[in-house]
């Protein structure tokens, strides 16, 4: 796996039981459970995790979150790096599944940093039901280009007004960024996740049917929520 690439998702919720039940219908999913941790799997294939919310952010009531993960090959120096350019280190562990971190960049969108290679690389391009990108949605652009310049050495070109195309080392397209006002997108930053489907209009009846929540219809796209109305994400029509 490429370092400083993403390559995994999962669910952050306060009703395990009922959300995992609401991504079943939607997407074919099977959840399974390890220790407390739920990995949910179309087929054979893993697609992502889910996990209940901790009591402390409960207390803080942070909302259900999807949270996107990047590959890195060291850890510590990458959160020695954040926290230099401005980042917040909330969370740092380390077991014999590898090494992770939870960090929040400049303007608070958060995501997390894994080492080592007992996590399943499940984006995919085209696959329905699985990741197929990642978005981050903040305020002020200008605020955090530099700290992921900087702790990912990843590049952003200007792609039109408040748009701009994330670039890994390679050159590669791996992201995008969206410069949103919070009148529209609302007071939190985040990394958003994208996930295919065969029949966009199918899928976004059945979310809303399920007591989900239409935000925007975009661009072949349609960003939602789940029955939480608080876990955005998007759906987007492949050909599979």
């Amino acid at each position: 796996m490429k370092p400083n690439n993403f390559i995994f998702a999962d669910l952050s919720t306060y009703k395990p039981k009922q959300t995992m039940a609401f991504y079943e219908a939607v997407f074919g999913w099977k959840y399974y459970e390890s220790d407390g941790y739920f990995t949910a799997f179309k087929g054979d294939k893993e697609i992502c995790g889910l996990y209940e919310t901790p009591e402390k952010f409960k207390q803080m009531r942070m909302p259900h979150f999807w949270m996107s993960y990047v590959q890195v090959n060291n850890a510590q120096q990458t959160v020695e790096k954040a926290r230099k350019l401005g980042g917040i280190v909330e969370v740092v562990d380390e077991s014999v599944f590898g090494k992770v971190a939870l960090i929040r960049d400049p303007q608070g969108a958060g995501f997390t940093i894994y080492e080592g290679n007992q996590l399943t690389y499940t984006r995919t391009q085209e696959e329905p039901s699985t990741l197929i990108w990642n978005e981050l949605h903040v305020s002020e652009a200008s605020k955090v280009i530099p700290f992921y310049e900087g702790i990912f050495n990843w590049s952003f070109e200007a792609q039109g007004q408040g748009n701009y195309k994330i670039q890994n080392h390679e050159g590669e397209h791996i992201a995008d960024l969206l410069e949103i006002h919070n009148d529209f997108k609302g007071k939190y930053e985040y990394w958003a996740c994208t996930f295919g489907v065969e029949n966009l209009a199918s899928i976004r009846d059945r979310i809303v049917a399920l007591g989900g929540t239409l935000v925007s219809d975009e661009n072949q796209r349609t960003l939602m929520t789940d029955a939480s109305q608080e876990a955005f994400f998007y759906v987007k029509e492949v050909s599979g």
